[in-house]
């Protein structure tokens, strides 16, 4: 901070004084020292012609404001230069690949745990295949190897997760379709308005439509469990065409039971009927041919060994061909069904699938009491005497 200085009639007095001792300091050997700081005095010396009331006051303040805005400039803050900001930025992607290894770690332990979860899934469901095969054996009486109605783990003595979950599922879709019966066949005998039929029609089409979905799952892992029925009771297998029931023939069970068809009704199904079987017929062929090429490509060469493997592998293209039959035969089943009930009013397409329902339920109990009688006769009654 700068300071003013004023000088006085008596200031230069003492000034004149200041030579006196200069001669005397002189002779004390200290002149040098003296001499320096006279020159120094020099240096800060003010010229009282220039300096004035008014101008005084004016250096004050504008000593005091340099020192302000130097105070001011230390507390600002200083921009951060390129250097800075490279060692700011500089450890940027190593944070990014550490977040990216976090969330891929992250991702890694959900898949484990879902695999895990899985695994527990198939193991619970093979249990509860165990119990239900257990269950039906203690019913029938007879070990599940000599049991006529056998399934799939019967048949081949493996175990095959996705199948025994077929199983369940079906099992479970034959409790809900028998239940959706009971409730078509109430509201039919108790005069239900149309809204309330209309729900019961959709619901039982759905039935059926997640019996197709399942059915194309299971077909995907063993193509030929599916096609040969052994899902079905014995007796629904005696009917089977391609993994299920020809649509023709459902229509020739459902059609006597319906209520004043009119003529163009009956000449839409007849067109149905007629249609259906001609798509019954393209399959079966198709089928046939395919069957006839399996059985030529697998047929075995006593002479030629070196071909077995390609044999197999051609025999095994056929087997994944076989699986769009099953899926075509199925899509021509639930389109019949759709067709149908369009065709028909609501209160005519609840008696169709009431009538469709009941029939399988009584193939199916027909194959129970079958396998009763047999039961009977391998363990005859022991009486008394």
């Amino acid at each position: 901070m700068c300071k003013t200085f004023h000088f006085s009639v008596s200031d230069y007095m003492n000034s004149s004084s200041s030579t006196t001792e200069l001669v005397a300091a002189k002779r004390m050997d200290i002149y040098e020292s003296f001499h320096q700081v006279n020159l120094w005095e020099d240096s800060f010396k003010v010229d009282h012609s220039t300096l004035n009331p008014i101008s005084s006051p004016m250096l004050m303040m504008n000593s005091s404001s340099i020192e302000n805005k130097s105070e001011c400039v230390l507390h600002e803050s200083r921009e951060p230069s390129e250097d800075d900001q490279e060692i700011i930025e500089e450890p940027i992607p190593k944070v990014l690949r550490r977040q990216a290894q976090n969330r891929e770690a992250a991702r890694k332990c959900r898949l484990r745990k879902k695999a895990y979860v899985q695994q527990l899934e198939t193991s619970r469901l093979k249990l509860m295949q165990l119990e239900l095969e257990i269950e039906k054996t203690r019913k029938h009486g007879l070990n599940r190897s000599n049991s006529l109605d056998v399934g799939y783990i019967g048949s081949s003595r493996t175990i095959n997760s996705e199948i025994s979950l077929f199983e369940i599922e079906y099992g479970r879709w034959i409790e809900e379709q028998d239940r959706q019966n009971q409730e078509l066949k109430n509201a039919l005998q108790n005069n239900a308005s149309d809204i309330q039929l209309h729900l019961l029609v959709e619901s039982s089409l759905n039935q059926y439509s997640n019996l197709f979905r399942m059915k194309a799952e299971a077909a995907k892992v063993d193509v030929f469990y599916l096609i040969s029925g052994a899902w079905k009771s014995s007796v629904e297998r005696l009917f089977l065409w391609i993994g299920g029931s020809r649509p023709s023939q459902i229509l020739n069970i459902v059609v006597p039971k319906l209520d004043a068809l009119t003529d163009e009704q009956m000449g839409s199904i007849n067109n149905l009927r007629l249609s259906s079987q001609q798509a019954e017929d393209a399959l079966s062929m198709g089928l046939e041919k395919l069957q006839q090429s399996m059985v030529y490509n697998i047929q075995a060469d006593p002479l030629d060994f070196g071909n077995y493997g390609l044999q197999m592998a051609y025999a095994m293209d056929k087997g994944e061909a076989l699986e769009d039959f099953v899926n075509q035969a199925d899509h021509l089943r639930e389109q019949t069904l759709l067709y149908m009930s369009r065709i028909l009013t609501i209160g005519q397409a609840a008696q169709g699938l009431l009538a469709m329902g009941e029939y399988f339920h009584r193939l199916r109990t027909l194959s129970s009491l079958w396998i009763a009688r047999s039961c009977h006769h391998f363990y005859p009654t022991r009486h008394s005497n």
